[in-house]
């Protein structure tokens, strides 16, 4: 199995920053040691989800939605199994419940679409205030 935990969201004003963990274990993810996609999608209020940042875990490609380029920047720590989402120049509508998911992936494709991942965590609240 896979288990993702998230943390690090919070209340900041609009220009400030935060910078999220996503902590992942379990069985099935050490057996598949480095050949992951973890994403970082997002959902505010009355929005429907969308997908933020993702790395590939084998050599940390990286995507991104275009809403967030240049601000937002992912990354990884492959001996921790930890994800990281680093949230700079924030806006009032980047405020969101910010969650990581994972999928398997063998090749170097991470797009954006949360149909692909099979296990999410349950999510960290950022709030940016103007």
């Amino acid at each position: 199995q896979v288990q993702l935990v998230e943390s690090g969201g919070g209340s900041v004003q609009a220009g400030g920053s935060l910078r999220l963990s996503c902590a992942a274990s379990g069985s099935m993810y050490n057996g598949y040691h480095r050949t992951w996609c973890m994403g970082w999608f997002r959902q505010g209020p009355g929005k429907e989800r969308e997908g933020v940042a993702s790395i590939w875990s084998r050599d940390g490609s990286t995507y991104y939605a275009d809403s967030v380029k240049g601000r937002f920047t992912v990354s990884q720590d492959n001996a921790e199994n930890t994800v990281y989402l680093q949230l700079n120049s924030l806006k009032p509508e980047d405020s969101a419940m910010y969650y990581c998911a994972a999928r398997l992936s063998f090749v170097a494709s991470c797009p954006l679409t949360s149909s692909d991942f099979a296990y999410w965590g349950q999510g960290t609240q950022v709030t940016v205030s103007s």
